[in-house]
C-alpha cells in the first residue's frame, strides 16, 4: 500500500465533503477507517490519522508518510 497516496486520497475526500470534514473532527480514526474501507483496531490508525491531519493543516506530508509507512507495514 502506498501510504502517501492513501493519505492524499483521504485528504481530498475530506476536503471536498463538509460532512466528512465534520466526522473527521469528531472521530478521526473511525472516519479514516470508513473511508479506507478497512476495519482496524482502535489506536492502530494513529499515524495515518496524524498524516491526514498534517496534510489538512499544511504540514509536511512526505515526512508523515515515511513514518506512517514504517508503522503500518505489519497491518497491510
Amino acid at each position: 500500500m502506498d501510504i502517501k497516496a492513501k493519505i492524499e486520497e483521504l485528504v481530498s475526500k475530506i476536503k471536498n465533503d463538509k460532512s466528512l470534514g465534520e466526522d473527521f473532527k469528531k472521530d478521526p480514526e473511525k472516519t479514516v477507517e470508513k473511508l479506507a474501507g478497512v476495519d482496524i483496531p482502535d489506536g492502530a490508525l494513529d499515524k495515518l490519522v496524524d498524516g491526514v491531519k498534517a496534510a489538512l493543516t499544511g504540514g509536511k506530508l512526505a515526512d508523515a508518510a515515511g513514518d506512517i509507512k514504517d508503522k503500518l507495514k505489519k497491518l497491510f
